[in-house]
């Protein structure tokens, strides 16, 4: 296995299937450019005589489009940015955290992690999309699914006041589980 010595940045990505990481390499004598998704090499050029510029690529089950910016900074120093759906990697993660809950939980000596992406209701669970079923209760709504034969219910409630919209919280074998900052 090739040494990665031209190795010049990683980026940690948390989408809905899971957190990938993304390596680039950039080889500035030869040109050469590197993308690795989660170990896998996703695009490798050699000798390429314009040093700066992008490459793009997908991350994820979703496809989700990420593109590495490649800038001259000064001399023979290079900035490289992770874009994700056309945002900055923070800005990206800034909003995503207004769109998906996430939770991070233990069960029989196996970790999960679970992902409600509240646009569409869905939920993912190490980078399976879930099988649900929806419920309105009295004072909001519950999405029921299971986990490693645990019952886990995604419960939905007004908090009441308009900045704060809807609650999610997850129930796993009656117990609640905290939502995790990622």
């Amino acid at each position: 296995l090739e040494k990665m010595t031209d190795l010049v940045a990683v980026w940690e990505v948390a989408l809905s299937d899971g957190v990938h990481k993304i390596e680039f390499e950039h080889g500035t004598t030869s040109g050469k450019r590197v993308v690795y998704v989660d170990g896998k090499e996703e695009i490798r050029k050699e000798w390429m005589f314009k040093l700066v510029g992008k490459e793009t690529f997908t991350v994820g089950a979703s496809k989700t489009k990420a593109t590495i910016n490649i800038d001259a900074v000064s001399g023979f120093a290079y900035e490289y940015t992770l874009e994700i759906n056309g945002k900055s990697l923070k800005k990206y993660m800034e909003n995503r955290s207004k769109t998906t809950n996430t939770w991070v939980l233990s069960l029989g000596g196996t970790d999960y992690r679970v992902v409600l992406e509240k646009d569409t209701m869905d939920v993912w669970c190490n980078g399976q999309k879930m099988e649900t079923a929806g419920e309105f209760v009295e004072d909001g709504t519950e999405t029921h699914f299971s986990v490693g034969g645990h019952s886990c219910c995604i419960k939905a409630v007004s908090s009441g006041k308009r900045k704060e919209g809807i609650i999610h919280t997850l129930i796993v074998d009656d117990r609640e589980i905290p939502e995790a900052v990622e």
